[in-house]
């Protein structure tokens, strides 16, 4: 087994909102009598339904409420576990599936407040991602200047399924704020199920809908990329979270290849994509979906071309691995400090600011 090292920066942790009523408390009165009155009870995203497996390993699921919903059990088996300084938390709470934008825009303020009080002023190694109201760009980016008041919000979450590509204009307000406000921006696996989680249709078992994250980061990335969005946004970092990395040299080759070969329609890409990746992209490291195999997952990283775009993540507490194998096995030291200490230092530039809101 590959040991972690103690002072890592785990970053993807999910602390789980109870219940919605646990919001009401951080909404005014109109969204605390809206929610009442309509007897909406709860927003459960069917990217990780509560009883499967892979939503919480056996070992992890309390007795019990929600996996993931109990900052004492966080603190004993992810932070304590692992020897960690900093974990980034990534609420993954349904607030994007809504279709009103107002709706949208007080359920993701009273998220982002009850991350605050309930986690990051409880325990002083935890900092937040700003879930932000995608439905109306003008309100995200009200919440991003908002939130970021806090310096303890590290980055802004979207979900990697969502209406449209990542790279269209449309979204261009939301990362100039970003990267103005020196946040990068973390796309997550997960979907607001208003299209269809495969490129062909509905499927008919969870399974499907897992399995095809990974094709929807890989055409996130090339809408990113080719859109033009690191040419107008340099400075701006994207962390892709639980997208796995095995897929990406096999990916940046074929990209390669067409860019070469098209390249006269989008002359704004003036870097190749394995240059923009390298300076622009981040991936966190679990789930590693490789086999177990060290030799070969060295090989891949020979393949990646660079020791700076893994950052480690347990994901907890989703089931990814078992016990204490948070690492993969055959990684070298120099490389388990890079993934866990280095690059989410160098990604996260917010990390070590204890600053609250005033």
């Amino acid at each position: 087994m590959t040991s972690p090292i103690a002072g890592g920066v785990d970053c993807d942790l999910h602390p789980a909102v109870p219940h919605l009523t646990s919001l009401l408390p951080y909404m005014n009165d109109y969204w605390r009598d809206q929610v009442t009155t309509r007897g909406m009870t709860d927003l459960i995203s069917q990217s990780y339904p509560t009883n499967s497996p892979i939503s919480s390993r056996p070992d992890w699921r309390p007795a019990q409420g929600k996996p993931g919903s109990s900052l004492a059990d966080m603190q004993r088996q992810a932070l304590d576990q692992f020897g960690t300084a900093y974990g980034i938390c990534n609420p993954l709470y349904g607030v994007q599936m809504v279709f009103s934008e107002d709706m949208a825009d007080a359920f993701c303020r009273a998220l982002n407040d009850w991350l605050v009080k309930e986690w990051l002023d409880k325990d002083d190694r935890l900092r937040g991602s700003i879930v932000i109201p995608v439905q109306s760009i003008e309100k995200a980016v009200a919440e991003i200047e908002r939130c970021a008041q806090d310096k303890r919000f590290v980055q802004v979450l979207m979900l990697v399924m969502g209406d449209m590509p990542l790279g269209k204009r449309h979204y261009w307000p939301i990362y100039a704020a970003a990267e103005r406000l020196g946040l990068p921006v973390g796309i997550h696996a997960g979907s607001a199920y208003h299209n269809p989680p495969t490129s062909v249709g509905w499927g008919s078992y969870h399974i499907e809908d897992y399995v095809a994250q990974a094709q929807a980061f890989q055409t996130q990335l090339t809408s990113l990329i080719v859109e033009g969005v690191f040419a107008r946004h340099p400075n701006l970092k994207m962390v892709m979270l639980e997208s796995g990395f095995t897929w990406l040299p096999p990916f940046l080759w074929r990209l390669h290849k067409f860019w070469r070969g098209v390249r006269m329609e989008t002359p704004w890409v003036d870097r190749a994509p394995l240059e923009i990746v390298r300076s622009n992209i981040r991936f966190s490291l679990q789930p590693v979906d490789a086999p177990p195999d060290g030799d070969t997952l060295n090989r891949l990283f020979d393949h990646m071309q660079s020791d700076e775009l893994i950052l480690f993540s347990s994901d907890y507490p989703h089931w990814q691995f078992d016990g204490d194998e948070v690492l993969p096995h055959g990684l070298s030291q120099d490389l388990v400090r890079k993934i866990m200490i280095d690059n989410p230092h160098a990604t996260y530039g917010r990390l070590k600011v204890k600053e609250k809101t005033p």
